[in-house]
């Protein structure tokens, strides 16, 4: 097991500590106000971890705290380390981003969009083309999620069970086969819907690679990169650092909810929000991706293959804001944002809500997770803690805004660790 722990000064790694102290003071409120039960947040730069915090209680009944080296369920910032899974493939030869999903998955042989109507009055018709891997990645397949409630088809994915994108009872194959059996949205590559494309993805490693894919993501991605802690459930050794996941009650203040179960291999392996990790995983993980595919000596990526993961993918070159009829993720605004290969990338800061840099990349988990990499300015931030929110909230607008704040060198940073 590693842990987490701050490397350099702040001041040193171009960082105001005064106003990392509001950084955190800002987050401790929320914790003494209950509406956090605690968190942990990290900035590192060139590599060196300058900043970490922890605050608060990872179980609230039993007065853990948490500690750098608690666990927590990441959710959807499992998104790009399937991505990084399905890139060795492609760069070994054995998959590729146009490769129609059905080369792999037959059942996706004949896709159907959505024309009108509603549950058994709807109206479809042949797709004009197929789905293709990086219509999986970039979210533009034209899949959706169950739990939306604003279309048709979000309706079908309830009646087939898949409010919670999984088949009861079912694993990530036999769900695969459900999602291939309803219609698309929209027309494969031409919108941006936010859905259960990862899961498919993740069945697309399995059968490229011929392994499951939590072993194959331990073989090739965690192994390789120290990340002791990740994975898709916990050991029982593990379970005592596990944080207790809340979500917030309807008057305020927050409650122990169910979680993502962990405690045993799941049935169901989703790519697109299973994993859960250590603070120290993710700071690796994050790392790999700031230095462009290499880490400590191991290459996982070549450049050229993270600078394609990270750069806009969305039709026309536009920004999330451009699909604003469709469902998006809580991030703290849309505007200015484009999407890469499972990752949102920032492609106009002065259009963003909050303070960003041009090429910063990322993505957040609906237990209000959230991470980013700034390449430009050498810096990795994430911050973890385990609370689902009723609405939206200004935790991750409120962290990039003081990070961007005690800032005190904009330009790239340097020092051992960095490049």
């Amino acid at each position: 097991m590693a842990q987490l722990r701050q490397e350099v000064d702040p001041g040193e790694a171009g960082l105001d500590p005064q106003v990392l102290g509001r950084l955190d003071r800002n987050f401790a409120r929320l914790v003494d106000e209950g509406r956090l039960p605690g968190f942990l947040v990290s900035v590192a730069r060139a590599g060196r971890v300058a900043h970490l915090t922890t605050h608060g209680l990872r179980d609230i009944a039993a007065g853990l705290p948490v500690e750098p080296d608690t666990l927590w369920r990441v959710y959807s910032m499992t998104k790009p380390v399937t991505a990084v899974a399905a890139l060795l493939l492609v760069e070994e030869g054995r998959l590729s981003l146009d490769d129609p999903v059905a080369d792999h998955l037959p059942a996706f042989a004949e896709p159907r969009v959505y024309v009108g109507g509603t549950g058994a009055d709807v109206e479809t018709r042949p797709a004009d083309g197929p789905i293709l891997v990086r219509h999986l990645m970039t979210h533009t397949s034209g899949l959706t999620f169950g739990f939306y409630h604003t279309h048709p088809v979000d309706a079908l994915y309830r009646e087939a069970g898949l409010e919670s994108s999984v088949a009861p009872g079912a694993d990530l194959a036999e769900t695969i086969e459900v999602y291939a059996s309803l219609p698309l949205q929209f027309e494969p590559g031409t919108e941006w819907n936010y859905s259960v494309a990862s899961n498919v993805l993740g069945r697309i490693i399995e059968v490229v690679s011929g392994q499951p894919l939590d072993v194959f993501c331990a073989e090739r991605v965690f192994g390789p990169l120290g990340m002791t802690d990740a994975g898709f459930h916990v050991t029982d050794a593990q379970a005592p650092r596990l944080s207790e996941m809340y979500g917030e009650k309807e008057g305020g203040g927050i409650e122990p909810i169910p979680g993502l179960p962990l405690r045993g291999r799941p049935r169901f392996l989703s790519g697109s929000g299973g994993m859960v990790c250590s603070a120290h995983d993710y700071h690796r993980f994050m790392e790999l991706l700031r230095r462009r595919g290499e880490l400590d000596g191991v290459r996982l990526l070549e450049p050229g293959t993270v600078e394609l993961m990270t750069r806009n993918h969305l039709p026309g070159g536009a920004d999330l804001r451009a699909f604003g009829s469709r469902p998006a993720h809580d991030e703290p605004g849309n505007e200015g944002l484009g999407f890469g290969l499972n990752c949102s990338v920032v492609i106009d800061p002065s259009r963003t809500l909050v303070p960003s840099g041009l090429g910063a990349f990322g993505w957040s988990g609906v237990a209000t997770t959230t991470f980013w990499v700034d390449p430009g300015r050498d810096l990795t931030v994430q911050f973890m803690t385990q609370v689902r929110p009723r609405t939206s909230h200004t935790v991750f607008k409120d962290l990039k805004r003081l990070v961007h704040e005690a800032l005190t060198d904009r330009r790239s940073a340097t020092g051992p660790g960095g490049e």
